[in-house]
């Protein structure tokens, strides 16, 4: 039997939400200037560090290689946030305009001792960038040596995971600690398999789930975050695409024991 996830448990992730939501003051990185095509406007992009920004999955310098060599290098992402832009004046008196990214600190330091890494991070910096405002940046860029950050550090939104349910617990139970909740087996796959993709499926296997009841799904523009009550399941993960939250559709198959997730693949 395919049964649709309760209407109240699949929601929208809302980053202004102040529950789904931390302010972080991040620490400054490194700082590379850019400028826009067609019209040559300056850019700065400040990327910053915090170790509240969750860190992409493990990455070997070979694996590095291979990623950037392969014909779609986006199936490895790294979580960012991108702030506002915010106008300042450059060494020229001049004005310009600076955007602030935020990754792992782990990560960051990681990419600060192996110049390709470096380079890798100032590209997906730069695409998170365009993809987000609808910008074109010159790849002609250039880090500054004696500057990390242009203009003041601004405090910034991230978002969080979501908080467990509060349950009542058996006066029985209390002498054990619960079993943390498992991280569930899944894939991911894009419709259609060659071509700019139109539809992220994802299938998550969640073997002793009886009901969709227990399921709690929120989706984000690039991340997918799951619960199955009580603490049996805990996924969180970053989508390689940026999707249409609104025309997602959730199934819970009980015979299966597997959730399907259909996610329209927002055009770039």
């Amino acid at each position: 039997m395919c049964l649709a996830l309760n209407p109240f448990t699949m929601g929208k992730m809302q980053s202004e939400n102040p529950r789904d939501s931390r302010v972080i003051r991040p620490q400054p990185g490194l700082c590379v200037k850019t400028f826009t095509l067609p019209d040559k406007r300056k850019v700065f992009v400040n990327i910053c560090q915090s170790a509240a920004v969750p860190h992409p999955p493990p990455l070997s310098r070979e694996a590095l290689v291979e990623l950037l060599e392969s014909e779609d290098p986006t199936g490895y992402r790294v979580p960012m946030s991108i702030g506002e832009a915010h106008t300042e004046v450059d060494n020229n008196s001049q004005g310009c305009t600076a955007y602030d990214v935020v990754i792992s600190e782990e990560f960051f330091q990681k990419c600060q001792k192996d110049p390709l890494f470096q380079q890798f991070l100032i590209a997906v910096s730069l695409e998170g960038l365009e993809n987000k405002y609808n910008l074109e940046l010159s790849r002609d860029w250039k880090v500054l040596k004696n500057r990390k950050f242009l203009g003041s550090v601004n405090e910034q939104n991230i978002r969080t995971k979501s908080k467990p349910v509060i349950q009542e617990i058996d006066p029985k139970d209390t002498h054990t600690a619960p079993e943390p909740a498992k991280r569930p087996e899944f894939c991911l796959l894009v419709e259609p398999p060659v071509g700019d993709p139109e539809f992220l499926i994802a299938e998550i296997q969640l073997p002793g789930v009886a009901s969709s009841l227990s399921l709690v799904l929120d989706l984000g523009e690039d991340r997918l975050v799951l619960n199955a009550r009580p603490s049996l399941f805990h996924l969180d993960c970053f989508i390689p695409f940026f999707i249409d939250q609104e025309g997602s559709v959730a199934q819970y198959n009980t015979n299966t024991q597997i959730l399907t997730v259909t996610m329209p693949v927002v055009s770039s």
